[in-house]
């Protein structure tokens, strides 16, 4: 599926754009390549939410999956940034080997044709991760890690669709056209060292990877204007 490896591109690839693609069988792709993963941890997540409902904790639960999404919208800089961005050449020990099989061709296919319905999501990825972390998140007390774990991956599912959203869809919410143009900003060749936030820019502001502020003022969506009172005198 993958064809290119970070370490041997260089630099990140000029991205193709949508010219003679059809983006809805590229969009049907991407959709069904979330589907697995969507039901999987909506379902975890609905299951542990009705047990605490019926165990007179739903309050507790809530909050520490709150908790656990708010938790993802810092590993979702953090992956972006020093994952599927950063190389991993294959070494001569067997952690760089490990590091190369597992993150060198993460994310440089999406660079180079970001509307590729194979390249826009995970897939399963993650439940590499969801086998183990789940299981161990049981042993703390009931309505605590387990809840923190599954708002993690419910955020993961969220900003998975949201990605999406932003390759194949152009709403006209004020907000999404915010968070869309600067996702299409950070595949340019100007801005591919920024916005490693994709639902927002909050953990952009706390490192230092904020898009500069001229380019970043002309990508906020201008509010409509107003007729004039004049006009109705």
């Amino acid at each position: 599926m993958y064809t290119l490896l970070k370490s041997q591109v260089g630099s990140w690839p000029e991205p193709t754009f949508p010219r003679g693609i059809d983006l809805e069988l590229e969009a049907s792709r991407s959709r069904r390549r979330m589907y697995p993963v969507t039901v999987i941890y909506s379902v975890l997540l609905l299951a542990l939410l009705t047990q605490a409902w019926r165990a007179a904790h739903l309050a507790y639960a809530l909050a520490f999956c709150l908790f656990g999404l708010a938790v993802w919208t810092l590993m979702e800089y953090v992956v972006h940034r020093f994952v599927l961005h950063v190389a991993f050449p294959a070494g001569k020990h067997w952690p760089s080997r490990v590091l190369h099989k597992l993150f060198d061709a993460a994310h440089a296919d999406h660079h180079a044709q970001p509307w590729d319905g194979y390249h826009i999501n995970g897939h399963l990825d993650t439940l590499l991760v969801s086998v183990w972390l789940v299981p161990l998140s049981f042993l703390a007390p009931p309505y605590t890690a387990s809840l923190a774990v599954a708002g993690l991956f419910a955020g993961y599912t969220a900003e998975e669709w949201a990605h999406h959203l932003m390759h194949f869809r152009n709403y006209g919410w004020r907000y999404f056209q915010y968070v869309r143009r600067r996702h299409l900003y950070h595949h340019s060749r100007y801005g591919v060292g920024t916005s490693y936030g994709i639902t927002s820019d909050f953990w952009d502001k706390v490192f230092g990877t904020r898009i500069p502020a001229p380019q970043r003022d002309r990508l906020l969506p201008r509010p409509a204007t107003r007729p004039s009172a004049a006009l109705h005198a």
